[in-house]
């Protein structure tokens, strides 16, 4: 499996503004945490999760910026880009993803962490 295919695949979902092809990314009942919250848990919550960033930042830009081996899993660093919808604010963030990829070649776990401090500040 070309992984870094892979991730510029999942790049350009988040870019699409259709988070169904986000939650595809994932195992069946793969799952995405935020800065260790509670994981959603499957591809409809996954769905959920994504819609929640596309129409806070309806002009969402993903940015891939690397993808590094961490032991048994990779870690996809990325920078969003957009405007927040509630203020007009302009929004920068970076952060990344630490996946753990299934036997089929999709996400069977993601950890995503980014500076919730910073966006908060940018978002107000």
């Amino acid at each position: 499996m070309d992984l870094h295919a892979f991730a510029q695949r999942y790049t350009d979902a988040w870019g699409s503004q259709n988070p169904a092809r986000v939650a595809a990314h994932f195992s069946p009942n793969g799952s995405l945490s935020i800065n260790e919250g509670a994981p959603a848990i499957g591809r409809e919550a996954i769905t959920a999760v994504a819609q929640s960033f596309m129409t806070a930042i309806p002009d969402l830009a993903l940015t891939f910026e690397g993808l590094r081996p961490d032991g048994c899993r990779f870690a996809y660093h990325w920078t969003i880009t957009g405007t927040y919808a509630a203020t007009g604010s302009p929004v920068r963030i970076s952060g990344y993803e630490s996946w753990l990829m299934s036997p089929e070649g999709l996400i069977a776990q993601s950890s995503g962490h980014f500076d919730a401090e910073d966006y908060a500040r940018q978002t107000a």
